[in-house]
């Protein structure tokens, strides 16, 4: 089985980690801090005019951060409402405690997966 080194747990390192334990291969995910698995800033936002529309292509692809963003989400919206629909968008705010409990037990879930805490 091939091994596969992600370094980094924010949200495009656990894409990557969960992709490639989809793929087969056996992923190791490196993070400083454990607790702080998918850190969200201090707006935490998950959609909104550039990065919903990544968001819903990572949704298409299967991966983890729209169902996080469903399942930790206080507050839905849809943007520029009045707007023509080019420019709407969807965007969730979500309680940064639960969103990074929420990633760190699904990783921790994941077959093919493994979360180490070191510094490389």
């Amino acid at each position: 089985m091939k091994k596969v080194v992600v370094i980094g747990a924010g949200h495009a390192g656990i894409e990557a980690a969960y992709a490639i334990s989809k793929m087969g291969c056996e992923a190791i995910l490196v993070t400083i801090h454990l607790e702080t698995i998918g850190q969200m800033s201090c707006n935490p936002s998950v959609g909104g005019i550039a990065k919903g529309h990544l968001v819903k292509e990572i949704d298409a692809l299967g991966g983890i951060m729209p169902r996080a963003a469903d399942i930790t989400g206080i507050q839905f919206k849809i943007l520029n409402r009045s707007k023509g629909p080019a420019v709407r968008a969807t965007r969730t705010q979500n309680d940064k405690i639960a969103y990074r409990n929420f990633m760190k037990s699904f990783l921790e879930q994941t077959p093919n997966l493994r979360v180490y805490q070191s510094v490389v």
